[in-house]
């Protein structure tokens, strides 16, 4: 359960930077931009990607396995 959470953590993590990357540089890169539902909130829905990765690492840290 640990590395599934490290990995879902990972991917989180670099899906954020890359969306926060997109928002500011406007390279065509990451999948929030290309989920039409995020239209308008791709800087918010970055954000808070980032802020679950930090939840699922600490989630991981704290299982024992």
């Amino acid at each position: 359960m640990k590395k599934v959470l490290e990995v879902a953590g990972f991917i989180a993590l670099v899906q954020g930077v890359l969306g926060l990357v997109q928002e500011f540089t406007h390279w065509h890169v990451g999948m929030v931009r290309r989920l039409s539902f995020f239209h308008g909130y791709e800087a918010v829905v970055s954000f808070l990607l980032i802020v679950l990765a930090c939840a699922l690492f600490a989630t991981a840290d704290r299982l024992r396995h």
